[in-house]
């Protein structure tokens, strides 16, 4: 929690370089070891936990404030980020204006006032991300899906509002282009679907349907040791995924 003095020369630069009562919050999803990851931070010398946002710079687009939030949490640029939803219920910053209630007059305080938050959703690659906490936090960084933390503010909606429209993304466009390493086996990126949707797949259907979308590649051997049958290598097909981001494709998993 910062203290009153902080509080003073955060609400003043705050009030100098951003938009009034406009934030930005984002669900920043990895894949690891068939646990799929969200990036969180943890406040200063307290158990809370939140997403990861900020604010928006007076002459800044919207969507470059997004990637500059991100890569300032994640080391990383020109993330694939998805605009999802925008929340504004009047007591969403309450938390806030208890926790700092008294340290500074409501006109002196920039959490003082109503947000209307922009929530965006990040797929990364796991390997590729360098968590960095910002002034209000001690901790970045991830935590397994199902092992999620009680969320501060409505972070918890914004969380499932995301995940929400990421298995709603899966029934008409790839997803794991931005999770996968470059090589994966098929029941590798099948674990991957599985747990997005938080159900099992049909192993023969699920490689049919995937392989009928066009984006794939698969190596000419399968990779090297393990089993006796060993499973073969695949990669995206970088044109066929771009084409069906765009194009999209019909049915459910």
């Amino acid at each position: 929690m910062l203290t009153r003095e902080e509080l003073i020369e955060y609400s003043d630069e705050a009030r100098k370089n951003y938009l009034e009562h406009i934030s930005i919050d984002c669900v920043v999803f990895g894949f690891h070891e068939g646990q799929m990851k969200v990036l969180l931070l943890k406040n200063i010398g307290e158990e809370k936990w939140y997403l990861p946002g900020g604010f928006v710079l007076k002459r800044e687009p919207i969507e470059m404030a997004a990637n500059r939030i991100l890569k300032e949490r994640t080391g990383l640029d020109q993330i694939f980020l998805q605009q999802f939803h925008v929340f504004g219920d009047p007591d969403r910053s309450k938390v806030h204006n208890d926790m700092y209630d008294g340290m500074l007059p409501p006109e002196k305080n920039w959490f003082s006032g109503r947000f209307l938050t922009i929530g965006y959703y990040a797929l990364v690659d796991f390997f590729e991300v360098t968590p960095q906490a910002d002034r209000f936090s001690e901790l970045c960084g991830w935590r397994d899906m199902d092992d999620m933390p009680k969320l501060e503010l409505d972070h918890e909606l914004i969380f499932k509002t995301a995940l929400d429209t990421l298995r709603l993304q899966l029934n008409y466009q790839p997803i794991g282009y931005n999770l996968m390493p470059k090589e994966f086996t098929m029941p590798e990126l099948q674990k991957l679907y599985e747990t997005i949707l938080d159900k099992k797949l049909d192993r023969r259907n699920f490689q049919r349907r995937i392989l009928g979308f066009g984006i794939l590649n698969r190596a000419e051997q399968p990779r090297k040791g393990g089993a006796h049958k060993a499973p073969y290598l695949y990669s995206f097909d970088l044109e066929g995924y771009k084409h069906a981001l765009t194009e999209g494709f019909k049915g459910g998993w």
